[in-house]
C-alpha cells in the first residue's frame, strides 16, 4: 500500500536537493571556520592576481610616460603606494568574502536543518513500516 506521507516527504526532499541543496547541501559538509577560511585563501589568491593584471595594465597604459619619466621618479615611494594599495584592496574584499561567506554558511545550516527534519520523519516512517511488517512475518510463521 502506498503512504501517502512517505511520498509528500520524499517529494519536498527531492525538490528541495534539485533547488536550493544544489547550493546549501556541499555547504553542510564543512565546518564554520573551514568554509569561511576556505573562501578566504581563495580569495587572497584571487585578489593578488587581480591586482598584478590591473598593475600590468596600468603599466602598459602608462608605458611611455614611465620610460620617459623613470630617472626622475622615487620607485620607493611609488613602491611603497603599490604595496599599499594591495594591501587596502585585499583588506577590503577580505571583509567582504567574510560578511558574504558567513552569511551564506548560517542560511545553509538553517535550511539543511529543515532537511535533516524531513529526513527523520522519513526515517521513523520506514521503521515503523518495517516493524509492521516484521509483526506480519511473525503472525504469518505462527
Amino acid at each position: 500500500m502506498l503512504n501517502l506521507e512517505k511520498v509528500r516527504i520524499m517529494t519536498k526532499l527531492a525538490a528541495y536537493e534539485k533547488g536550493e541543496g544544489k547550493e546549501y547541501l556541499p555547504i553542510s559538509k564543512y565546518y564554520r571556520t573551514d568554509y569561511i577560511g576556505l573562501a578566504l585563501i581563495k580569495n587572497f589568491f584571487l585578489v593578488s592576481i587581480g591586482y598584478v593584471i590591473l598593475l600590468a595594465m596600468i603599466g602598459v597604459y602608462f608605458l611611455e610616460d614611465l620610460l620617459e619619466n623613470i630617472h626622475k621618479m622615487d620607485l620607493i615611494k611609488l613602491g611603497g603606494k603599490v604595496i599599499i594599495g594591495y594591501i587596502v584592496l585585499l583588506i577590503v574584499y577580505s571583509v567582504l568574502v567574510y560578511v558574504i561567506q558567513t552569511v551564506r554558511y548560517s542560511r545553509a545550516k538553517k535550511s539543511i536543518k529543515n532537511y535533516y527534519m524531513q529526513l527523520g520523519r522519513l526515517t521513523k516512517i520506514y521503521v515503523k513500516e518495517e516493524k509492521r511488517a516484521q509483526k506480519r512475518n511473525a503472525l504469518r510463521r505462527d
